[in-house]
C-alpha cells in the first residue's frame, strides 16, 4: 500500500499557478463566443435591413411600374383625340397664315406681329423684333406667351433663337446683350414658373429630337460658360438653369455646378423656385446654411420661403441678422478708409443698400407685423436727403462759371456780338489778363495812330466764335452794347486762318500776336497788343 506525497507549498504554487493559466483561457473563450455572437448578429440585423429595404424599394417599383403602364395606356387611348386636336390647332393656324399673306398691308399691332413672327417659324425675326419692342417689355411679355402657342412647333422656334445666340456668343458678335434679354424673354414665356410643378410625373412636351438639339445646345454653352465665369451675368445664369429645368437636362450635369451656380447667383429672385426645379428640395437646409454664412441672409429668407423651412430659418433673425453684419461693414468701411470723403459715402452707401434691400424682403413676404420698418424708412429719407445734397453740391462746384452765352442779337451772320461785362472776379483764372502778361506800350505813340486804321475784317465770322471763349478765358473786359465800342483794330494774318476762323498754329502756343481791343469810349483801362508769345 503506497502512501500519498506530501503536500508541500511548492506544489500547492503550481497547483494555482494551473488554475490561474485554465482561467484565462476561459476568459478567452467567452470573449470571443461574445464577439463572434455580436458579429453575427449584426449581420442577421443588416440582411434584415436589406432585405426589408429590397422588399419596399420592390414595392415602390411596382407601383411606378403601375403608374407609367397606366399613364402609357392613357397617353395610348389620348392619341387619337390628341391627334385630331392637333390636326385642327394646325388647320387654324394655316388659316390664320393663309389670311395673313393674303392681306398685303399686314398689321402693325404688337400682339398679331408677334403672332406672325411665330406662325412663321421665324426665330431671327422674332428676336429682332422682340429687341426693337424693349422699351415695351410689360405688354411684351404677356404676348409672347400668348404667341409661342401660335407656332406650329414653340420648342423648336425658341430652340433656333437659343442656338443663334450660342452660336453668335462663340462669335463674340456685338448686341449680344439685346439678344440675351430677348432669349431670356422667350425661355420664360415657354417655360413659366407654374410648368415646373406640374412636369413632374409628367412626360416631355418635346419629341426626342428637340430634346436632343436642346442638350447639344447647352453643352456648348456650358463650355462657354466655363470659360468666361468672371464675365458671367446673373441673368445669363438664370437662363441657363431654366433652359435646363425646361428641357430636363439635369442629369447631364453635375450636382456641384448646378448647385454652385444657384448659390453665386442667389439674389435672383426665381433663383429659390429654380433650386426647388432642380431637385435641391431634400438639399435646401445645407443651402440656405451656406448662404447665412456668406452673409446672404436676405437671400436666406427667399430660399427658406420657397422651400418651407421658415420655421427652422425665422425670418425675423435672419432680418435683424443682416442689419448688424451691414452695420459692421459700414463701421469697417470707415475705418479701413480712415474716415476719408470717399470712405464715408461709401459706407453709406452700403447702408442705404441694406435698408433698401430689408424693406424690400419685409414688403415681399407679409412680415410687418413682426418686423417694424419705420425706423429704417426714416433713416433711408435721411441717407437719400444726403446724397441728394452732396450730389447737388459737386454739381454746383463743378459747373464752370466763366460761361457767356450769345444774346438776341448775337447771331452769327447779324453783326458784331454783344458782350456782357466779364466778371473776373468772381473765378480765379490760370492766365493773367492781357494788360499784365503785356508791357504797356511807348509813351511816344500817338492816339492818332493808334486809331487812324480802318476796320481790317476778313470776314464777319470769322471773330465771332472765339469772342466768349477769348473773353472768359483772358478776363477781358467786354462793353454790353456794341454801340459804345467806338473803334477796334483786328491784326490777324488772313493767310494764318484756318477754315473756322481761328489761327491754323494751335491752341494758345500759336498765338503770337494779339491785337488789344480798344474801347476808348466804354471803359477806362486800354488794352495794348501783345509783343510776346505766350
Amino acid at each position: 500500500m503506497s502512501t500519498a506525497p506530501p503536500i508541500t507549498a511548492d506544489r500547492v504554487q503550481k497547483f494555482i499557478e494551473d488554475l490561474e493559466a485554465q482561467k484565462k483561457i476561459v476568459s478567452k473563450c467567452t470573449k470571443l463566443f461574445t464577439t463572434l455572437t455580436n458579429h453575427f448578429t449584426s449581420l442577421q440585423n443588416s440582411l434584415s435591413q436589406k432585405s426589408h429595404s429590397l422588399d419596399a424599394k420592390f414595392l415602390s417599383l411596382s407601383s411606378k411600374f403601375s403608374q407609367t403602364l397606366e399613364s402609357l395606356s392613357q397617353r395610348e387611348y389620348s392619341l387619337p383625340d390628341r391627334e385630331s386636336a392637333a390636326a385642327a390647332h394646325i388647320e387654324t393656324l394655316k388659316e390664320a397664315a393663309f389670311a395673313e399673306f393674303k392681306d398685303p398691308k399686314g398689321s402693325a399691332q404688337l400682339s398679331d406681329t408677334l403672332k406672325s413672327l411665330a406662325r412663321r417659324m421665324d426665330s431671327a425675326g422674332l428676336v429682332k423684333f422682340i429687341v426693337s419692342k424693349r422699351k415695351e417689355s410689360v405688354p411684351l411679355r404677356a404676348e409672347i406667351s400668348v404667341a409661342l402657342s401660335e407656332a406650329v412647333d414653340p420648342h423648336r422656334l425658341v430652340l433656333e433663337a437659343f442656338e443663334d445666340f450660342v452660336s453668335q456668343k462663340s462669335g463674340k458678335t456685338l448686341g449680344l446683350t439685346d439678344k440675351r434679354w430677348a432669349c431670356g424673354m422667350l425661355v420664360h414665356a415657354l417655360f413659366p414658373e407654374s410648368s415646373w410643378k406640374e412636369k413632374k410625373g409628367k412626360g416631355p412636351e418635346f419629341s426626342r429630337n428637340i430634346g436632343e438639339r436642346a442638350a447639344e445646345v447647352v453643352d456648348r454653352w456650358k463650355g462657354q460658360l466655363d470659360g468666361e465665369k468672371e464675365g458671367l451675368t446673373p441673368g445669363e445664369a438664370v437662363m441657363f438653369l431654366h433652359m435646363v429645368v425646361g428641357f430636363e437636362l439635369k442629369e447631364r450635369f453635375d450636382e456641384g455646378f448646378l448647385r454652385k451656380l444657384v448659390l453665386d447667383f442667389s439674389s435672383r429672385r426665381d433663383m429659390a423656385k429654380l433650386a426647388a426645379a432642380l431637385g435641391f428640395e431634400d438639399k435646401m437646409g445645407d443651402i440656405i446654411d451656406e448662404l447665412v454664412k456668406n452673409g446672404k441672409e436676405i437671400e436666406a429668407v427667399y430660399f427658406a420661403r420657397a422651400a418651407g423651412l421658415t420655421e427652422r430659418f425665422p425670418p425675423v433673425s435672419l432680418l435683424k441678422s443682416y442689419q448688424q453684419n451691414s452695420k459692421k461693414n459700414a463701421t469697417t468701411i470707415l475705418k479701413n478708409g480712415n474716415y476719408s470723403a470717399a470712405a464715408t459715402e461709401e459706407s453709406k452707401n452700403v447702408e442705404l443698400n441694406s435698408i433698401k434691400a430689408i424693406i424690400k424682403c419685409v414688403e415681399d413676404h407679409k412680415l410687418e407685423s413682426e418686423f417694424s420698418t419705420d425706423l429704417l424708412r426714416k433713416r433711408a429719407t435721411q441717407l437719400e436727403k444726403v446724397k441728394s445734397d452732396r450730389k447737388k453740391s459737386s454739381a454746383a462746384a463743378g459747373k464752370p462759371q466763366n460761361k457767356r452765352s450769345h444774346s438776341a442779337g448775337s447771331a452769327r451772320g447779324s453783326g458784331p456780338p454783344a458782350f456782357r461785362p466779364a466778371k473776373a472776379a468772381k473765378f480765379s483764372n490760370a492766365y493773367p489778363p492781357f494788360n499784365r502778361r503785356n508791357p504797356a506800350p511807348s509813351a511816344q505813340q500817338s492816339l492818332a495812330a493808334r486809331f487812324s486804321a480802318q476796320y481790317n475784317y476778313v470776314g464777319q465770322n470769322v471773330f465771332e466764335a472765339p469772342t466768349v471763349p477769348y473773353a472768359s478765358a483772358y478776363g477781358v473786359t467786354h462793353s454790353q452794347s456794341p454801340a459804345a465800342v467806338t473803334q477796334q483794330h483786328y491784326v490777324h494774318p488772313v493767310e494764318n486762318l484756318g477754315v473756322s476762323g481761328f489761327p491754323t498754329s494751335g491752341a494758345y502756343g500759336g498765338q503770337t500776336s494779339y491785337v488789344a481791343y480798344d474801347y476808348g469810349s466804354a471803359a477806362p483801362s486800354v488794352f495794348q497788343p501783345s509783343s510776346s508769345t505766350q
